[in-house]
Formats: C-alpha cells, sequence, structure tokens
C-alpha cells in the first residue's frame, strides 16, 4: 500500500464508521433495541475492516520509485551524530 492508498484508506475508514455509527444509532433508538444496534455497529466494524485492512489494487495507484541500490550509493547518508548534538544543546533545563 503507497502513502496515498494509506491516506485513502484512514479516510475511508474514518467516513463508514461514523456513516454506519449514525445508522445504527438512529435504527437502535427507533426499534428501542441496544442489541439491533450492536448488532449494526459490529457488522459496520466487520464490513470497514473488510474494506481497509487488505492491500486492494486501488490503494496502490501511486507506488514509490526506489533507487537502484548502484544510485543508492552515489548520495551520502545523512549523519546521526549532528542531528543528536543539536538536540542536546536546545535542550534547557
Amino acid at each position: 500500500m503507497d502513502w496515498k492508498g494509506q491516506k485513502l484508506s484512514e479516510e475511508l475508514m474514518q467516513i463508514l464508521l461514523l456513516v454506519f455509527g449514525g445508522v445504527a444509532f438512529i435504527t437502535g433508538y427507533a426499534t428501542s433495541s441496544f442489541r439491533t444496534m450492536m448488532l449494526i455497529y459490529a457488522g459496520a466494524v466487520l464490513f470497514t475492516t473488510m474494506i481497509t485492512v487488505p492491500n486492494w489494487p486501488f490503494f496502490n495507484r501511486h507506488p514509490l520509485k526506489w533507487l537502484d541500490p548502484i544510485q543508492a550509493e552515489k548520495y551520502p547518508k545523512p549523519e546521526l551524530t549532528n542531528v543528536i548534538s543539536k538536540k542536546k544543546k536546545n535542550k534547557h533545563y
């Protein structure tokens, strides 16, 4: 799953759970049944899980292009010592 696919999956999850939560609440309120509300919401959670968790093809529309190992060696690797020393200098106790 690429980065945009992860964002799409997260947005779908939130939208589906909110919509089904509202439908479940309204149905449970109309029928005066907590059990009905919970069954609808449990079904919604399972449905949402089946839509958003697997790596479906529509989550891979923007694949990342990785460098070949030979090209990656041409670029210098970042040094961690500078980052650590800057963090220590910026701490105020």
